[in-house]
């Protein structure tokens, strides 16, 4: 058993390391976001690079599909998530079958594979991004990723910068602690 003087030593102790870890971390994390903060991802997207031509403007804007039809982790996660393949072939078993681009979809179903999507949009690997968040406070999917609805192919719209993030949280009057997004 810890006698009392033993106990807030060690406690003193402890609180002083953690202390100094954070203002380590703080210090190389501020020089690197301001560093890096305009920097594009080593991965970043090129337009025409997807295994299959996906139209937005078709399904989120013709038919209205709700984004979180097709990106069901939205609300319950940091990735948005894509579709599964069995997603897509549940409607296109019978709309469509004959298209080009339907029939690669339903050759990937066929082989039982995945579709290798390429991610249209990266953060750097020191931001920790929750969709979840974002959703809960009603921020529309459009914000960040501008208006898909219209769009044949995604494309980022917007800079996903440090500087735009913390203007946007400013705006709406958010948090702004390092640690909402860097942890």
């Amino acid at each position: 058993m810890l006698v009392p003087h033993k106990t807030t030593t060690l406690v003193r102790l402890v609180l002083a390391v953690a202390f100094s870890i954070l203002v380590t971390f703080a210090a190389t994390f501020t020089h690197q976001a301001y560093t890096q903060d305009d920097v594009q991802p080593a991965q970043s997207f090129r337009p025409g690079t997807q295994p299959l031509e996906f139209s937005h403007r078709i399904h989120a804007g013709d038919y209205k599909i709700q984004c979180q039809y097709c990106h069901p982790y939205v609300r319950r996660g940091p990735v948005a998530g894509i579709p599964s393949v069995k997603l897509c072939m549940g409607c296109h078993n019978t709309i469509a079958i004959e298209q080009p681009e339907i029939l690669k979809l339903a050759n990937y179903w066929k082989q039982l594979d995945p579709i290798p999507w390429v991610r249209v949009h990266n953060l750097p690997n020191y931001v920790r991004f929750t969709h979840r968040r974002h959703v809960e406070a009603n921020i529309n999917c459009q914000t960040c990723h501008g208006e898909v609805n219209k769009m044949e192919s995604a494309v980022q719209v917007v800079p996903l910068t440090m500087n735009w993030c913390v203007t946007c949280h400013e705006e709406r009057e958010a948090s702004k602690d390092c640690l909402l997004c860097h942890y």
